[in-house]
């Protein structure tokens, strides 16, 4: 191989990965949905009992969209803080909602019932993570104000203080 090409081979590699991780970085900026202020996008899916939960039956409560799985460490460490939240904050307005985002609820419904949780949790898949620009990395949960518009975004674990902070504001108390 000629030492042009040589030079040329690993410029072009290069190139490339930063072209594919620019054109991901804009698109996931740019999605729908997944900034403050948008309205957060609707769907329909399968709770743990085969009913569907529809997001837009929610509006006019302080929802906490919670992406998550059973096999996600921080995922697991949250849920209890999460659990307590939805006991201290739901005859106020708060709902939580789980979106499971393992390949089946057989795991889901193990997880669900040892951990006592007091909201309903369903399940999600690929498409609906794209709606929210992407589920790249769990946990990630949105809080939507009662107007149904997102008012943040949380990736990884976050302090519960933080969201109760939050919810405390949505609700207006």
């Amino acid at each position: 191989m000629p030492h042009s090409r040589k030079l040329l081979v690993p410029f072009v590699a290069v190139a490339l990965v930063l072209g594919v991780y620019w054109l991901a970085h804009r698109s996931a900026r740019s999605s729908p949905g997944t900034g403050r202020g948008a309205a957060a996008p609707d769907f329909s899916l399968p709770q743990l009992n085969g009913e569907p939960l529809t997001l837009s039956a929610f509006r006019g409560k302080v929802v906490l969209l919670d992406f998550w799985a059973t096999w996600c460490a921080p995922c697991r460490e949250e849920t209890p803080h999460l659990v307590d939240l939805q006991n201290k904050y739901g005859s106020r307005g708060l709902q939580i909602i789980g979106v499971s985002m393992d390949d089946g609820p057989e795991p889901v419904r193990d997880f669900y019932r040892d951990l006592k949780m007091n909201y309903p949790v369903v399940m999600g898949n690929a498409k609906t993570g794209e709606l929210y620009g992407g589920v790249l990395g769990l946990p990630i949960a949105f809080l939507i104000g009662k107007d149904g518009r997102i008012h943040s975004k949380h990736i990884g674990e976050t302090n519960i203080a933080i969201f109760e902070k939050e919810v405390v504001e949505l609700l207006g108390e």
